[in-house]
């Protein structure tokens, strides 16, 4: 965890970072990878898409997040909302079976996460990119990610989702744990990960202590750092 920071002097490390970035590739001095990512996992109420999409801003890269569910619908020929059915949730085995009996086009969750690790591996592969949940910081090559975790006290978080849903404190409770608990049982289940366990990042975020721009600027600087 770090220490608070001015905007000022983390400005002034991303500014660093960046030009020692520009630099190497001009230069060619030192060998980097052909292909880097930011895989982000978050609590619920982190502003983990928001951050996200900064992120891709500020390195001009792709933002993959709600954006994976389509590729992977389009790969399987299935609805999209076929496919958020199934996306970061627990599915019970007796569910999928009564599901398999419909004559309603389904989607199983093993099957959704096999696409999704294909997708995710292609996306990655090519180019440098920013991805959203999902597996991940488990599934992509260690030396070419940079592995984030986005966390915050729960009432931070409760009070996160009430004023972006506009709902009561107690909906917005029940988000929370619902959410936190769905993406916990996904990650354990098909990644064998406990997302809670900070030595599976490299980089662990109190967004009640940063603001989004400070977040932003640490994970650039960090993701430097893991490259030299």
């Amino acid at each position: 965890m770090f220490h608070t920071s001015s905007p000022i002097r983390l400005t002034e490390a991303l500014v660093h970072a960046d030009q020692h970035w520009q630099q190497q590739h001009k230069t060619g001095s030192e060998p980097v990878p052909l292909v880097f990512t930011v895989a982000l996992s978050r609590e619920t109420g982190t502003y983990g898409g928001a951050i996200a999409r900064e992120v891709g801003n500020r390195l001009r890269w792709p933002v993959y997040d709600s954006e994976l569910l389509q590729r992977v619908a389009e790969d399987l020929g299935v609805r999209r909302t076929l496919v958020e059915s199934v996306d970061e949730r627990q599915v019970g085995w007796l569910t999928e079976c009564l599901e398999a009996l419909s004559s309603a086009p389904t989607l199983s969750q093993s099957a959704y996460v096999h696409h999704l690790v294909e997708t995710l591996l292609a996306l990655t592969k090519h180019r440098d990119c920013v991805v959203v949940g999902r597996g991940a910081t488990k599934v992509l090559p260690l030396a070419s990610t940079l592995r984030v975790r986005l966390v915050a006290p729960l009432e931070h978080r409760v009070e996160a989702i009430r004023r972006e849903h506009g709902i009561s404190r107690e909906e917005a409770a029940r988000r929370v744990e619902a959410t936190d608990r769905a993406r916990e049982r996904f990650v354990k289940e098909h990644f064998q990960m406990d997302s809670a366990v900070p030595r599976n990042y490299d980089l662990v975020l109190n967004v009640a202590r940063f603001s989004l721009e400070e977040c932003v600027a640490l994970i650039i600087a960090q993701r430097i750092g893991k490259l030299y």
